[in-house]
């Protein structure tokens, strides 16, 4: 229940007026039962001894039978009121809880990003705010409604019948009912938590198996996969059904409880009407209160039977929540206040290796560049010349030795700052089905049409746009439409949008003739004319373009010296 505690006050927090009277209304509803099927005991009860002793016609029946429409009629008008009021309110924190979400994964360390899957994760999210919507429906509502109405209904049976029924209720409903929840909650958190699981599974195979069946067949695995599929679903399914055995033994638990809560009540009645201390119409409230009372332990046996997959999604969520949530360090906003003199980048006796690599790509690497330099990293492929701006960007960490951005530790840098700062063009960029504009848009949302042009033009891309048919023209999947070249430019006008202060190019003018690489690289300075730029170059064009080359030797290589 810890767990989901942090979940509870963030539905609360923005939705509390509508909860607030969704809870009041699902009492009423709760309060109306139980005093409709009290007061229908008490009238047939009544009516009939008024009948066997000869006193019907002096009976009143208009008042009883107008209770009971009042509370008929009121009861279906609050469930009414308590639904609408309750679900527009989980629906709408849920929307705002995916929001948050999905702000927290864009918030999440570049470091992370490599190994998380776009489709997994929105399938993972999607299902665990789907299972968290039952923690205010099925558990927080009915708990306060169900303690509130018995509170009530003792009060009411204490006044109107004996305390030695309200004692008899209560110690039959409050252990077994208990011993019913728990039984529930605790047996159901495995196959609860399993179940959710081989659903995300069997979604994530399915969709794969359609995307995929024309290269599985082709290869001769269609069969195969099918099979994992059919295993996935199969899980899911014994997941399930042993949920529903479990919340079916509650349920026994729970009718026998109330058997013998009813069965109690009525005889302490039938004993309290024989010695004369109570009417034999006021003997029948007990028991009929008791079979009302068990209409409250409905809601609360389903939610208690989800519990697991609710604890769990709750923990994934809090988690993502806390990571995007914490992700700032010291460093909150760009510019922060640095020397006007600090070096742009910094590496200092630095060593990387890949996870499972036998030898490290850089080992004691030593790098240093002036605020508005041009540096082309130079040296054979595998030398680690990616590497260098990948640790520049902060996408990964170096396993020793120290890395400063902007004259500040690169471990000080929350990502949103970091971002404002530094910009990244990797080797390959991905682009999305749309216009161009919503392609430009990625890097600054409100662009306007001189921006849009400004960039084009300073990669050399602007009149392949205008014969298009502008900004405005669409592009398929992955750029589809535009050469590779072109691709490669638009995402490079992309990056140039964010106007950063360190500009980190891996490999910039791959594709392109001579010409059109050196009208590029001049346009690039042109836009950014004050920017620290750092390129990883295998072209002249590029070493041409630099201030200075820095020659990366492979690790355990000595530098050439001049670097």
């Amino acid at each position: 229940m810890k767990t989901l505690l942090p979940i509870i006050r963030r539905i609360w927090s923005h939705e509390w007026w509508a909860l607030l009277r969704g809870t009041a209304l699902a009492m009423l509803v709760l309060i109306a039962g139980i005093a409709l099927l009290g007061l229908s005991g008490w009238f047939i009860t009544a009516a009939g001894l008024a009948g066997v002793a000869g006193a019907g016609i002096a009976f009143d029946v208009f008042r009883p039978s107008a209770g009971v429409r009042f509370l008929a009629l009121g009861r279906t008008a609050a469930r009414y009121g308590e639904r609408i009021l309750t679900h527009d309110a989980t629906l709408r924190s849920l929307a705002r809880l995916r929001v948050q979400l999905l702000a927290a994964l864009a918030n999440t360390p570049f470091a992370r990003l490599p190994a998380l899957r776009a489709s997994e994760q929105l399938n993972r999210l999607t299902r665990d705010v789907d299972a968290l919507d039952g923690v205010a429906l099925r558990l927080l509502i009915p708990i306060v409604s169900a303690l509130t109405a018995v509170a009530l209904t003792a009060a009411v049976l204490r006044f109107l019948v004996d305390p030695r029924v309200v004692t008899w209720l209560l110690s039959t409903y409050v252990p077994g009912s208990a011993l019913a929840l728990v039984f529930v909650a605790w047996r159901s958190r495995k196959p609860s938590r399993s179940g959710q699981l081989a659903l995300n599974a069997f979604r994530m195979r399915f969709v794969d198996l359609l995307r995929a069946r024309a290269d599985l067949a082709v290869s001769g695995k269609l069969a195969t996969r099918m099979e994992h599929v059919t295993a996935a679903e199969a899980r899911m399914r014994a997941a399930v059904a042993r949920t529903d055995r479990i919340e079916r033994t509650g349920g026994i638990i729970l009718s026998v409880t109330e058997s013998a809560a009813a069965a109690g009540a009525l005889l302490a009645g039938a004993m309290l009407a024989k010695t004369g201390s109570i009417d034999p119409a006021r003997a029948a409230l007990g028991f009929f209160a008791a079979l009302a009372l068990a209409e409250m332990l409905g809601p609360l046996r389903r939610g208690m039977a989800e519990i697991g997959r609710m604890t769990d999604a709750a923990r994934r969520v809090n988690r993502l929540l806390a990571t995007g949530e914490n992700s700032a360090d010291r460093i909150d906003e760009w510019p922060p206040t640095t020397r006007r003199d600090s070096p742009a980048l910094v590496m200092r006796d630095v060593r990387f290796m890949h996870p499972g690599a036998e030898a490290p790509v850089l080992d004691r690497f030593e790098l240093k560049i002036g605020a508005g330099e041009i540096v082309a990293l130079v040296g054979p492929s595998g030398s680690g010349k990616s590497t260098i701006l990948h640790l520049a960007a902060r996408m990964l960490d170096p396993d020793e030795g120290q890395v400063e951005i902007l004259g500040i530790a690169a471990r000080k840098w929350s990502e949103p700052a970091l971002r404002e700062a530094v910009a990244l063009l990797p080797q390959r960029s991905a682009l999305l089905s749309g216009t161009i504009r919503d392609a430009l848009a990625l890097a600054r949302p409100d662009i306007d049409d001189r921006e849009a042009w400004s960039a084009l033009t300073a990669v050399a891309l602007d009149r392949a746009v205008q014969e298009r048919g502008g900004v405005d023209s669409r592009l398929g999947e992955s750029g589809a439409g535009l050469s590779g070249g072109e691709r490669r430019r638009l995402a490079l006008a992309r990056v140039l949008l964010r106007r950063p202060s360190l500009l980190l190019l891996d490999e910039p003018t791959e594709g392109l003739d001579r010409e059109t690489a050196r009208n590029v690289l001049a346009g690039i300075r042109g836009y950014l004319p004050d920017a620290t730029i750092v390129l990883a170059s295998h072209r002249a064009a590029e070493r041409e373009f630099a201030d200075r080359v820095h020659y990366v030797a492979p690790a355990g290589s000595p530098a050439p010296p001049g670097n």
